[in-house]
């Protein structure tokens, strides 16, 4: 399919991280863009910013008339639209071309020199690196993102078609459309086993994922993991590892011995020896790539994270408040290390939104014990994304496996008012459902208080 000839292109939840930034792509390429979602928000809002028509109720009489026409329009969809959605069974009974949007993705990388991020963890983070030292080292390079990076406020990097950076996502098997020159695994824990079943079939795709990469290309793997390739990994033996860390207020100082040398003192900004690990390999696809050692070292000192993953909200002497999407029990993990690094001294506490009954049945007894760590525990009722309830998974359910004294079920409602009884010098809040919501009201009731 030849994306030149499509003058339209149509998105059925056009608010999605992952769709808004394919959108953005089609308008910076000249193409009318327009789209339906479920509710406004600040992604769509800026969308319309760009001319972009959207809007929130499923009508077929809502689709503008210029889009009804299936010679010059392309229709991109996201899974996470339900079966009987009638803009959707519109397109596809009226004949239109209907992509999902890993689909569209795959035609886009078919013809640019693409690096892919797969891992269960990691991949936003990762790829944002990658597309900002790319940037930097002024790669004519587009880099999709699965959130808003810091550095540029969007989650787009535009600064060429030649090159490609994209999240290669497990989700529904998506990233198999993928053709990567350069790709790296970061991570394979079990998730996803709503689509997946059990963890043997994620490792199976995993593996076809590694046979997508084009035939002169690279594989990078996070050292210790069960497929081969250019491995990676923190103060080991891997072929790019960390060396010598400081931490010298609040940033990371290190060196990367890579296969030829060794790079020092380089710096980076973002807390968490996860984050340091997503660092190292974004910094070893792009030498691979052939960036500039020096460009390099500065453009990795000036990455500034994305918004959600460990974004600091308020940073005083008294409180500090740090919001992140960790969705799983491992990311959880990976926060509380972070946390613990940072503020050895200071009391956390926690405030966890559960994301999908599925997970949280699939890993309750891991999420128990990583949320146990905390000092002081405030669970909200599980966020339902695509599913329906399933009997007894609740988060009262969840509460009751975790070793934690200093732990409570809350309603948003009540939220605000017991985090002001708890002592805690650092609030953090983790999920990845509407929390982000709750973020705002807990920064303006704390920033005001303090």
């Amino acid at each position: 399919m030849n994306l030149n000839s499509i003058h339209n292109v149509y998105f059925v939840g056009i608010g999605g991280i992952g769709m808004s930034a394919l959108a953005r792509y089609f308008v910076a390429n000249g193409k009318a863009v327009a789209g339906y979602d479920k509710t406004p928000t600040d992604i769509t809002s800026s969308l319309e910013d760009l001319g972009v028509a959207v809007h929130f109720e499923d009508a077929i009489a809502n689709i503008p008339s210029a889009f009804k026409n299936t010679e010059t329009t392309l229709v991109v969809f996201t899974p996470a639209i339900p079966k009987h959605h009638a803009e959707l069974n519109y397109f596809k009974s009226e004949g239109f071309q209907v992509l999902k949007r890993s689909q569209i993705l795959g035609l886009i990388t078919e013809n640019t020199f693409c690096l892919a991020v797969a891992g269960t963890h990691g991949k936003t983070t990762t790829t944002s690196i990658l597309g900002h030292l790319m940037n930097v080292c002024e790669v004519s390079v587009t880099a999709f993102l699965g959130g808003i990076s810091e550095n540029y406020n969007s989650n787009l990097i535009l600064n060429g078609t030649e090159v490609s950076v994209v999240e290669a996502d497990e989700f529904d098997r998506s990233f198999l459309t993928l053709s990567p020159d350069l790709a790296c695994i970061t991570s394979m824990d079990a998730d996803h086993l709503d689509i997946y079943g059990d963890a043997s079939e994620l490792k199976k795709s995993f593996e076809d994922f590694s046979k997508r990469v084009k035939p002169n290309g690279k594989l990078f793997v996070k050292n210790g993991l069960p497929i081969s390739g250019i491995t990676y990994g923190i103060e080991d033996n891997a072929d790019y590892s960390v060396k010598n860390i400081k931490i010298v207020n609040g940033t990371y100082v290190f060196d990367v011995k890579t296969p030829t040398t060794v790079l020092e003192n380089l710096e980076f900004n973002l807390p968490g020896r996860h984050n340091l690990s997503n660092a190292l390999i974004a910094l070893a696809m792009a030498v691979e790539y052939g960036c500039p050692n020096q460009q390099l070292a500065k453009a990795l000192a000036s990455y500034k994270g994305v918004k959600r993953r460990f974004t600091y909200q308020i940073k005083t002497d008294d409180l500090v408040f740090i919001d992140d999407y960790a969705h799983h029990p491992e990311e959880i993990n990976a926060v509380h290390q972070a946390v613990r690094e940072m503020y050895p001294d200071k009391k956390v506490l926690a405030v966890f939104q559960p994301h999908l009954f599925s997970r949280t049945r699939d890993f309750a007894d891991e999420f128990a014990a990583s949320l146990a760590q905390f000092d002081e525990l405030l669970l909200l009722d599980i966020y339902p994304a695509r599913e329906l309830p399933i009997e007894g998974v609740t988060s009262q359910w969840l509460l009751d496996k975790v070793y934690n004294n200093n732990k409570k079920l809350v309603s948003k409602e009540d939220l605000l008012a017991e985090i002001h009884k708890s002592e805690a010098q650092v609030i953090l809040t983790i999920g990845a459902g509407d929390i982000g919501e709750e973020v705002k009201r807990i920064k303006k009731e704390f920033s005001v208080a303090n």
